[in-house]
């Protein structure tokens, strides 16, 4: 796809990316068939391709409006498009430039801007939203079934590991994870533990950066990244073997920091260093299979029904890890039709776009439902949660079901 520039945004790093981004798309549509936006709306310009067009026009200096804002806002960042695209193109980094230049040129209403604010704010800050979440846990049954839907019912903490091994990885806890779903992080450790690795948190880390720039608050985002970065890199220096991630969506966006960085002289390399780092915990415990088998056995839980999260198989283009290594230790997993669909969920997608949302989430659960499964195990704090509240199914991590089945 040709592409002539305007003068805005010409030798700028976001001008050169979208130009060599946009110049490798043939327009073939292919994407258009994977896209669960299109899928529902039926709109070209709710597609990838449509909005590559308006993208293009913008960058090619057309007027930006409130319509193309909204085409953009309804994306859901999922990036099935790039696995299906055959000619390679990144749409999710051409996506937010796009949300980027929108968040510049057009006003968006009050009532949006309020609520994007508070998000940004709010959500991404632990020390407001652990504590919020606590109080929503502890009133939950007489809460509004909206808000229920946000609050997932609290967790008895299992034991965090104390003991000591001199093979040791770094884990992110997370912003919301810690607070809505606790025993996940607590699990992965424990299920290192059994292997002979010791489990770090670094503590002055917090959000990945995932929410506020998608949202479009582009410089705090970063921000995120360097307090991260800065949190992390004492545990770098002295060997940590990895930095584990066990929400696929904070695994996707730590695994850009060295592009959202690369023009950073300060933080660029150790940005690189951190992406070489970092893993999510289905890339490592394929590599103890043997040694977990022995430490676990077959509980009551013998079969589930996969949801692999967007962030994981197309942004991480991880797949069929979790399913292996499950099926290693006895666990029937199945997965349901178009299972490379998003579940709706897509960070606070849920809260600026609800109406679809929901209607991916139906359409996911049913199809997960039709497995009948004992449990529904996914990979992202956010799927988790997003599915929970449409099922009565259980819904879990798939790291949580491995360390029920510990027998050490």
């Amino acid at each position: 796809m040709q592409t002539n520039l305007a003068d805005f945004i010409r030798n700028t790093p976001d001008g050169d990316e979208a130009d060599g981004i946009l110049r490798n798309c043939v327009h073939c549509g292919f994407c258009t068939a994977t896209c669960p936006t299109y899928q529902i709306l039926g709109d070209e310009l709710d597609g990838p391709r449509g909005r590559i067009y308006l993208i293009k026009q913008m960058v090619e200096g057309a007027p930006v409006t409130r319509s193309t804002q909204v085409h953009l806002d309804r994306c859901l960042t999922c990036r099935n498009c790039e696995t299906t695209c055959p000619s390679g193109v990144q749409y999710g980094r051409l996506v937010e430039i796009g949300r980027k230049l929108t968040e510049e040129k057009v006003t968006r209403p009050l009532g949006q801007r309020l609520t994007r604010r508070l998000l940004a704010s709010f959500v991404p800050n632990s020390a407001l939203f652990s504590p919020t979440m606590r109080i929503g846990q502890h009133f939950r049954p007489l809460l509004p079934k909206k808000l229920r839907d946000k609050v997932p019912a609290r967790q008895r903490p299992l034991e965090w590991p104390t003991a000591k091994h001199p093979r040791k990885m770094l884990l992110l806890a997370g912003c919301v994870q810690p607070s809505m779903m606790p025993n996940v992080n607590i699990a992965t450790a424990r299920v290192l533990d059994a292997l002979g690795v010791e489990t770090l948190i670094a503590p002055d880390a917090g959000c990945c950066g995932a929410i506020r720039l998608h949202l479009g608050y582009n410089d705090d985002a970063l921000d995120d990244l360097r307090a991260n970065i800065d949190a992390w890199w004492p545990y770098v220096e002295q060997g940590v073997e990895a930095i584990v991630m066990n929400a696929s969506g904070c695994g996707a966006t730590v695994k850009e920091y060295a592009h959202l960085l690369r023009h950073d002289p300060a933080y660029a390399e150790k940005a690189r260093r951190v992406v070489e780092l970092t893993r999510d915990i289905a890339e490592i415990l394929p590599e103890f299979e043997e040694p977990l088998v022995s430490v676990t056995r077959r509980r009551s839980v013998h079969t589930v029904a996969f949801h692999p999260p967007c962030t994981l198989q197309h942004g991480q283009q991880i797949r069929g890890k979790v399913e292996h290594l499950l099926a290693a230790l006895g666990v029937e997993v199945r997965l349901p039709p178009d299972s490379h669909l998003c579940c709706g969920s897509a960070g606070t997608y849920s809260l600026t776009q609800p109406k679809l949302s929901y209607a991916l989430r139906d359409q996911k659960l049913e199809r997960l439902q039709a497995q009948e499964p004992q449990v529904i195990v996914s990979a992202n704090v956010g799927c988790i949660a997003h599915l929970q509240s449409g099922t009565s199914t259980p819904v879990a991590h798939w790291i949580e079901l491995v360390e029920h089945m510990l027998s050490v």
